[in-house]
């Protein structure tokens, strides 16, 4: 095993079965298809189905796309991530994007090799977390058809400027089974209280609500007041949930019969440095982009809300506390070695004060109150430990 393996911190053995013995029970069947469960969650989480008024079993595919930036913490979270869903998938599927890493993708700490990735997510299939591994298609024939399905015409780009994969978060939505695509990217850490389901909760939000495009969980711990450190504009639905004209590629849950009537969605370039480029029309771009294979694409997620903004459509973030998010920005080797730590925490439902209602990881919050932690354990076992060198008192002294 190299050093680069090594210093990924890969699960072990003891996590591996800890996580895959919760899904190794038998799975139950619906209409020919086979939902995923821990046990007897199938047939429970189908109950509750039934208490909340959906007369169809719900059909949903948990999606996860991974690259080579992923390597030094997908194997911590993408079991957390599929643990704490706790749902009956019909399918759980790493998608892989194969591409050469480009934007700032190319800079992030802990990049392995493709060899790496693909041992990795084997060993997520291997162990029953996942159950498919399926590399993005990025031939040219894909890429026209697809594109011109979503964006009405083709682009020769397949990642935006950053690096993100634009036509991968396209095929993770086409190439699935599910009615329902469940989305996560692979760095992203949720809570959800036993006993509560917030996928049965959106997928009931979108049963009722045609006007809701996507939906996700609560972003941050819920705060007292109800209220969320957003940067865009959003309003509060008296039926649970909060509205937004501003979607987020990084969770998301949708119908995909539906996402299909926002398309086409309108394609965004980046500036041009050359003042004459940038006064061109979009069309214009996109065709130079196709002949040259110059232009940089903003961000899909920019795209789609865009798109809302043209619509009747929006996206909800459900209110209830039971459920939330957190989005972790940190990379380095110190936020690494303590991930396990705060995964733990945040499947247990704690975190710092100042992370109330903040979607992003407070990370030298989060790493103060761990250390208090390890401190305030240290000085009870050792109080416990000094405690136990004291003999017995004879009886007779009392």
């Amino acid at each position: 095993m190299s050093k680069t393996t090594d210093s990924h911190n890969p699960i072990n053995t003891e996590s591996q079965q800890k996580y895959s013995t919760s899904f190794s029970g038998s799975a139950t069947t619906q209409k020919g298809r086979h939902p995923h469960g821990s046990g007897g969650e199938g047939l429970k989480v189908q109950d509750d189905v039934l208490n909340h008024g959906l007369k169809d079993f719900p059909t949903c595919t948990m999606s996860i796309m991974v690259a080579r930036t992923d390597l030094p913490f997908m194997m911590h979270t993408i079991p957390h991530l599929v643990k704490m869903c706790d749902f009956p998938f019909v399918e759980r599927v790493l998608f892989v994007d194969t591409a050469p890493l480009s934007g700032e993708k190319v800079n992030r700490p802990g990049v392995g090799s493709m060899a790496q990735l693909r041992e990795y997510c084997d060993r997520l299939l291997t162990s029953g977390i996942v159950d498919k591994v399926v590399d993005m298609d990025y031939s040219p024939a894909y890429r026209d058809r697809i594109y011109r399905k979503h964006f009405g015409a083709p682009i020769s780009s397949t990642h935006n400027y950053k690096g993100y994969p634009i036509l991968g978060s396209i095929f993770s939505i086409e190439e699935v089974q599910g009615d329902y695509m469940l989305h996560f990217d692979s760095d992203m850490l949720l809570h959800q209280e036993p006993g509560y389901n917030w996928i049965l909760e959106g997928i009931k939000l979108l049963k009722t609500h045609p006007e809701v495009m996507a939906v996700r969980p609560l972003t941050g711990p819920p705060s007292p007041d109800g209220s969320l450190h957003q940067s865009v504009p959003y309003d509060r639905d008296p039926d649970g949930f909060y509205r937004f004209k501003f979607f987020s590629s990084r969770a998301f849950l949708i119908n995909r019969k539906r996402f299909d009537s926002l398309l086409p969605l309108p394609v965004m370039w980046r500036s041009y440095k050359n003042t004459i480029l940038n006064g061109l029309p979009t069309s214009v771009k996109t065709s130079l982009n196709c002949l040259t294979g110059k232009g940089l694409l903003d961000s899909w997620e920019l795209m789609v809300s865009k798109r809302l903004e043209e619509t009747s459509y929006i996206r909800a973030v459900l209110e209830s506390p039971k459920a939330w998010t957190i989005h972790p920005k940190e990379r380095g080797p110190e936020f690494i070695e303590v991930l396990p730590k705060i995964i733990e925490k945040i499947e247990e439902g704690w975190y710092p004060e100042s992370q109330i209602g903040h979607y992003d990881l407070l990370f030298e919050d989060w790493l103060e109150e761990l250390e208090n932690d390890e401190t305030s354990l240290l000085k009870n076992w050792d109080a416990g430990w000094q405690m136990s060198l004291i003999p017995s008192l004879p009886a007779t002294i009392w």
